[in-house]
Formats: C-alpha cells, sequence, structure tokens
C-alpha cells in the first residue's frame, strides 16, 4: 500500500550522512537517476522524486524488505542539496532502532523525548526543525539547559520555531516584560505562551490595541503573565470582548468606560480569553441573584466580583445554590446568605463537596456559624490546613469559640509567628 505523498519545501540531502554507498542507475526514456542500497531489515521501500525544483517522498512498506531505492531528475539530482534524514519503522518485531539526528539531539540536551512524543508526536515527522537554534537562543536569554529541556518536553513544537520568528517576538514581549528574565520565568512555567503562536504581526496588534484602549504596562504584564492566551487571540477577538464591556460600563452609567475596563481586566485578567455569552450571562446571575442596581452592581464586578465573571454560568448557579442549601440547614436566612456571599465572592468558587466539608469540619471544632459568616476568607484554607491549626491551638489552650479565628486562614510564616507569642503568653 502507498502512503500519500509528503512535499518538502526544503530538502537537502548528504549522502556521507546516511553512512551507505549507493548504486546508481540511468534510466535514458525518463531522465530519471536510480539509487540503490541495502537498507536495515523492518525499514520500507522508499521512493524520492524531484521534478524539477520540488522534492516529494513516497513511501511503500514491503514488510521485511532489505531494498531502498531513489529516483531523482537527472537535471536537479547533482545539484548542492541537503537534507534531516528521518527513520521510518516498520511495526516488526525484530525491527532494529535508527537512531537519528534529532533524537540524539534532544537527549544530549535531557529533553524527555517519550513526555514530548505524548504531547506533540507530529512535531518529530517534520524537517523544519531547530532545536540547536532553540537552545543557543534561550541560553542567550538566560535560560538554563534544565529550563531549556523543560520547555522543549512539555512544548517539542518550540524547536520548529525559527531563529528570526524568536528574535521578533521576544522584542515584542520585552515591550511590555522589564527583563529577559521575567520573559524566561514565564516560559519555563507556560513554555505554549510564546510558542504556541507564530504569528507576530497578530502579537503585535494586540499589544498596540491594549494599549490604545487605556491598559497600562503594568496591566499588559499581567495579562502575560497570567493570561497570555490573550495575546494569541485574535485582534477582533480581543475588541469584541472589550467593546462589549465598554457597552455594560455605559448601560449600568458609568461615563468612564476606560477606567471600567482596565479595573476588570486587572482584576480578572483572564476575561478576555472568554466569551461575551458567558460574561454577560454572569453579569446577569450578579444582578438579578443579589438584587442589584446598577450602580452597585457597577462596583461589584470592577472589584471582588470581577473573577466571577469568567465562570461557567451553570457553574455559578449550582455552587451559590449550594451555598443558600447549605447555611439555611444551618438557620442562616437569604439576606445572611446573600450578605455572606457579597462580602467574598470567591465563595462561588467553592464546589459542593469542598465548601460543605470545610463547613462540617468547623462546625464540629465548636466553631458557631455566625463566626464563619463574619470571616468568610477562612473557606480559602484546605481541609488538612484547618485541622492541623485547629488542633495546635487547641493545644496551647487557644479557645476558638470565642477568639478570632481569622488566624485559620493566615500565611504560614504570619500563623507561626502568631502560635509562638500564643505558646508564650499562654505559659506553654
Amino acid at each position: 500500500m502507498t502512503s500519500p505523498i509528503i512535499s518538502f519545501v526544503e530538502l537537502t540531502m548528504n549522502l556521507q550522512r546516511m553512512q551507505f554507498w549507493p548504486t546508481i542507475h540511468r534510466n535514458e526514456m525518463n531522465s530519471t537517476v536510480v539509487l540503490s542500497t541495502d537498507i536495515p531489515k523492518g525499514w520500507g521501500y522508499l521512493t524520492l522524486l524531484a521534478p524539477q525544483s520540488l522534492l516529494c517522498m513516497r513511501s511503500n512498506f514491503l514488510f521485511g524488505s532489505r531494498y531502498w531505492m531513489i529516483q531523482f531528475s537527472a537535471e536537479s539530482f547533482f545539484k548542492s542539496v541537503s537534507f534531516r534524514l528521518f527513520g521510518v519503522k516498520c511495526d516488526n518485531e525484530d525491527s532494529e532502532p535508527l537512531e537519528n539526528e534529532l533524537l540524539n539531539n534532544l537527549l544530549t540536551m535531557g529533553v524527555d523525548v517519550d513526555m514530548a512524543k505524548k504531547r506533540q508526536p507530529g512535531v518529530f515527522n517534520r524537517i523544519d526543525v531547530n532545536e540547536q537554534d532553540l537552545k543557543m537562543f534561550l541560553m542567550s536569554k538566560g535560560a538554563s539547559k534544565e529550563v531549556i529541556a523543560s520547555i522543549i518536553s512539555r512544548y517539542p513544537r518550540a524547536i520548529t520555531r525559527t531563529p528570526e520568528n524568536l528574535s521578533k517576538r521576544w522584542d515584542l514581549w520585552r515591550r511590555i516584560m522589564a527583563s529577559d528574565l521575567e520573559v524566561v520565568k514565564i516560559l519555563e512555567r507556560s513554555p505554549e505562551s510564546f510558542f504556541r503562536s507564530n504569528n507576530n504581526l497578530n502579537l503585535e496588534n494586540n499589544i498596540k490595541f491594549l494599549y490604545s484602549v487605556g491598559l497600562t504596562r503594568k496591566c499588559l504584564c499581567r495579562l502575560l503573565t497570567n493570561a497570555p492566551r490573550t495575546f494569541s487571540n485574535s485582534l477582533d477577538l480581543n475588541k469584541q470582548m472589550v467593546e462589549f464591556l465598554q457597552e455594560i460600563c455605559l448601560s449600568l452609567g458609568s461615563s468612564d468606560p476606560i477606567d471600567f475596563v482596565r479595573k476588570i481586566i486587572f482584576k480578572n485578567p483572564f476575561i478576555l480569553i472568554q466569551s461575551t455569552k458567558r460574561v454577560k450571562a454572569n453579569i446577569k446571575f450578579l444582578q438579578s441573584t443579589f438584587n442589584l442596581n446598577n450602580e452597585e452592581l457597577l462596583v461589584l464586578i470592577c472589584g471582588p466580583g470581577a473573577e466571577i465573571l469568567d465562570l461557567s454560568n451553570d457553574y455559578a448557579k449550582r455552587n451559590y445554590k449550594n451555598i443558600k442549601e447549605k447555611l439555611f440547614s444551618l438557620g442562616c436566612t437569604e439576606e445572611v446568605v446573600q450578605k455572606f456571599v457579597l462580602s467574598y465572592p470567591d465563595l462561588i468558587f467553592l464546589g459542593d463537596k469542598k465548601f460543605n466539608d470545610k463547613i462540617d469540619c468547623l462546625i464540629e471544632e465548636k466553631i458557631s456559624i455566625l463566626q464563619i459568616i463574619e470571616t468568610p476568607r477562612i473557606l480559602d484554607s484546605s481541609i488538612n490546613t484547618l485541622k492541623s491549626r485547629i488542633k495546635e491551638l487547641v493545644n496551647v489552650g487557644y479557645n476558638l469559640s470565642t477568639s478570632n479565628i481569622a488566624l485559620l486562614s493566615w500565611s504560614q510564616k504570619r500563623y507561626k509567628a502568631k502560635l509562638k507569642k500564643l505558646n508564650i503568653v499562654l505559659g506553654n
């Protein structure tokens, strides 16, 4: 069976790198040069065609064959060309693995080849790869060999970018980021953000547009750090969201849509990668659920409620319904529930089980529901953190039912310092 023809933009051949000496035959009828040689067992029958300036490859997989024929048109065979040799291996238990230059280079660089192949296997079928150029470029920007290996392992498509493309893209990112090191840190955390697209013109247009609508460099830096996919969006898509937010602002009675958009994007950098339909549904949910007038809604979505705007609307509704039911079961009124959630809208991010388990954990430790209502941030802590801290505080004689429970949500450093003071004050 013949596989589809694969076209090459650039194909170079160096017979010495193949480490075989072919036999050359000339066909007088069609001016074709035929090269033949033995190839490792388990390889297929390969034909290379080079009519005029185009070279194509066709492979016929004749299992067990040890014959390789390469055909070139006579007029182009002697042109100076070179190519990176890739092996095509048949599914044969007796097949011997053939090392190729790309795999050797990646392994030498410390790349997890198995991970890379699982993530983007198509990269290993391409000839337009520049792993050495990528390595040298990133090292020149301060990236360590370990970071470079990690980037390629997790996002192997990075090796298909040309030095020219990398340099241009880097310069565009530096219009936002203060140093090369900051860019390297983003690539280390999320290599896809930099290498996902090679459309530098789109990136440049997005940067210009976002600056033009009043976003500061600090705001763009936050976008690039937290939601870099924003800059891979089409320009039209980003324009659509910004214009939508400006319309929302005006419809709610505000006269400063630029400031409104800036505040929302700074509070929620992910909003530009969401659909206007989702954001509109969540704004409607907030206004109807909490009976907010236009002014109250503006304050909410420009402030603590901004992060909710990119949630799935069904997820937000389901979580709020669970919060109501759980607190109703503990004697709270709807007014109390609404004030509780509005004081800390991030509660809507908590799924059913997490919210219920944390409430139950606190109630079991003699912490009243009123204390929880007054200190909603303690629900940010994990169950394990809540349990371990409650145990430590009880052991030093701290009365949780009558004392401030805010320390259950403090940072570890701040909490440990407080615990040390309590040990001294309470005589332990």
